[in-house]
């Protein structure tokens, strides 16, 4: 019988585990700084078949980033790490929001971002 509850003991422990697990999940922590990609389109439509080539036609963001971006970011769009405050208001309120993703698999800004540069398709590498 001792075995049995310290069976039972251990399996009560181990859902405790998985309820703490869940509370973490699908929250983005606090971060500082994001290492951000971008595509800048000066129209609305250039950004729209941007995000075409990405969503439906499964191209690379960094591809897509050097065919279509107007910035000096055109080495696949990357800007590199990026701190909170350095970044103009909408584009740093959407950054931030992002969850972290690949090139290849990108979770991005749909529909673009405007601010005073243009239309911004954004992507986040990592945060810290």
């Amino acid at each position: 019988m001792a075995k049995g509850k310290q069976a039972a003991g251990n399996k009560g422990k181990g859902s405790g585990d998985k309820e703490g697990g869940k509370k973490g999940d699908g929250k983005l922590k606090p971060a500082q700084s994001i290492k951000v990609r971008h595509i800048l389109c000066e129209k609305h439509s250039k950004a729209m078949e941007a995000l075409v080539k990405i969503k439906e036609e499964n191209m690379r963001f960094d591809k897509v980033a050097e065919l279509y971006s107007e910035d000096k970011a055109k080495a696949g769009g990357s800007l590199g790490w990026m701190n909170r405050g350095s970044m103009v208001g909408a584009f740093q309120d959407a950054a931030f929001a992002l969850q972290p993703s690949t090139c290849d698999k990108p979770i991005l800004t749909d529909p673009p971002v405007k601010t005073k540069f243009g239309y911004h398709i954004i992507m986040v590498e990592d945060r810290k």
